[in-house]
């Protein structure tokens, strides 16, 4: 019988696993990983040098094994990317967040400061990608009229 295909799923009980907290759910080795949260394995391993995600575990073979808040943690940095968040700038925002979960009420005002200022920064990055839009789409509009014009007249 063929051994695990590296990169494909782990199963629930990965033997050797380190630092898996129990009852978190299945483990699930990079690949899996990358086609649940949409990006590539080597996008994944670039996030993982730069610091922005860690594999909650590895596998005796020494395989990455990751867990449903790894991915949603992927997600979180997956959606950043398109507004223009530099890998610090991530990190900084994923370090507000980690603390969030676990701050208590004298860190809590300081955190959501930063959070909010977070917000603001995307919501203007949001705003100039909804104007690059229409612009693009006003190009798209002028070449559909003239491919429209010269057909008609040729």
């Amino acid at each position: 019988m063929p051994g695990p295909v590296p990169g494909g799923p782990a199963p629930a009980s990965a033997p050797g696993a380190t630092g898996r907290p129990s009852g978190v759910g299945p483990l699930m080795r990079i690949g899996e990983a990358a086609e649940r949260v949409g990006l590539s394995i080597r996008t994944i391993r670039h996030y993982e040098d730069a610091g922005l995600i860690v594999p909650s575990a590895r596998s005796e073979g020494g395989f990455r094994l990751y867990t449903d808040a790894d991915v949603e943690r992927l997600a979180v940095v997956k959606r950043m990317k398109p507004l223009g968040f530099s890998l610090d700038e991530m990190r900084a925002l994923l370090a507000v967040l980690d603390a969030l979960a676990t701050a208590g009420t004298a860190d809590r005002p300081a955190l959501l400061d930063r959070l909010g200022l977070f917000h603001t920064v995307a919501a203007t990055r949001v705003e100039a990608l909804r104007e690059q839009l229409r612009t693009a789409e006003g190009f798209a509009d002028t070449l559909r009229h003239q491919l429209d014009q010269h057909r008609v007249h040729h």
